[in-house]
């Protein structure tokens, strides 16, 4: 997962670097040398809050290419037809970017991060301190409102990134996937592809989102990892604890990012650098699902709180698609 995560931090900086490169404000090199630098300083002075803050909003970029689906005038019917009938075709190609796409939707370190963010937020409430409070320790009406926040922060993230990807996933096929044997190995070719429908404000929003995911995405993959890795060894950590509380954690991040930056250095292809990341997390993911999913099921640990109902249905689905396309590439490609 740590080794995904670095790959993925290493595309994540090129790409900071080619959304500057866009705004024709330098090379994309010398932008993503910045790029690591910055967060690695910004995470030890304890401003990862604010690189959140502005930078999410930076994100609503990426509600471009909801519009770019519009201007590029997909066929809506085989659109419909193939996302509810998916044409599947067992070959080993395909079955490197179904694996991948599935990685990149449930990646391993989300197990990681989306545990740790919540437990950072419990941390910096008035109540307990610097220890988190379980829900079922709050009166009843704070519980409530905690886990209806909760609630709706996974679903609206999850809707929101979901939308984009779809609209990602038809714009390009209808664009770059309408001419054929296309290679892209940049996103800015990616955009600059893309610039032909939706126009040349297009290259613009584009970069804002490049920057804007890739300056969010940098800390939350060197955190994952570092979180998961300083627990193993049961030291303390989190963004919430100065460096000096946690100096374990914070210098398996700095070596995340300052690892992945210097990385870049060896003019890597940040596409095929994705692609990989994802068929890692895709294969990780099965037995981290699982575990997941014994947790929620054991009443022993969640109590009141384990899976029911459909819950429990659509997660061991989950998990055997994806335990069934991780078998099933493996097999092509080894077999």
């Amino acid at each position: 997962m740590i080794l995904a995560n670095l790959l993925n931090i290493t595309a994540d900086v090129v790409a900071i670097g080619a959304g500057m490169n866009l705004l024709h404000l330098g090379p994309t090199i010398v932008w993503a040398l910045i790029a690591g630098i910055l967060i690695t300083a910004l995470i030890i002075a304890g401003s990862f809050e604010t690189i959140a803050r502005v930078f999410k909003l930076l994100c609503l970029a990426l509600l471009t290419y909801v519009v770019v689906v519009f201007f590029a005038h997909p066929s809506w019917s085989q659109v419909l037809s193939h996302t509810l009938i998916p044409h599947v075709a067992f070959t080993k190609d395909y079955m490197l970017l179904f694996v991948a796409v599935l990685g990149t939707t449930i990646s391993p370190y989300l197990f990681f991060w989306q545990n740790a963010h919540r437990i950072e937020e419990l941390r910096d409430e008035p109540e307990g301190g610097d220890d988190a409070i379980p829900i079922g320790d709050l009166p009843a009406r704070e519980a409530l409102r905690k886990e209806r926040t909760s609630r709706g922060d996974v679903f609206i993230g999850m809707t929101f990134s979901n939308v984009v990807m779809f609209a990602i996933i038809v714009s390009t096929a209808a664009t770059i996937g309408a001419k054929g044997n296309v290679t892209i190995t940049t996103a800015a070719q990616a955009a600059q592809a893309l610039k032909l429908v939706a126009g040349g404000i297009s290259e613009a929003l584009f970069a804002f989102g490049f920057i804007g995911s890739g300056m969010l995405a940098v800390p939350v993959l060197a955190g994952a990892g570092s979180a998961g890795m300083a627990g193993l060894l049961h030291k303390e950590w989190g963004f919430s604890r100065s460096p000096r509380e946690a100096p374990v954690f914070y210098g398996l991040v700095v070596l995340g990012t300052l690892g992945g930056t210097l990385v870049t250095l060896t003019s890597v292809d940040p596409v095929k650098l994705l692609v990989y990341a994802a068929l890692i997390n895709g294969l990780l993911a099965t037995p981290f699902l699982v575990l997941v999913m014994l947790i929620s099921d054991d009443h022993a640990t969640m109590g009141d709180y384990t899976n029911r109902g459909l819950a429990r249905i659509f997660g061991w689905t989950t998990a055997l698609l994806m335990a069934a396309s991780a078998i099933g590439y493996l097999i092509l490609t080894y077999g």
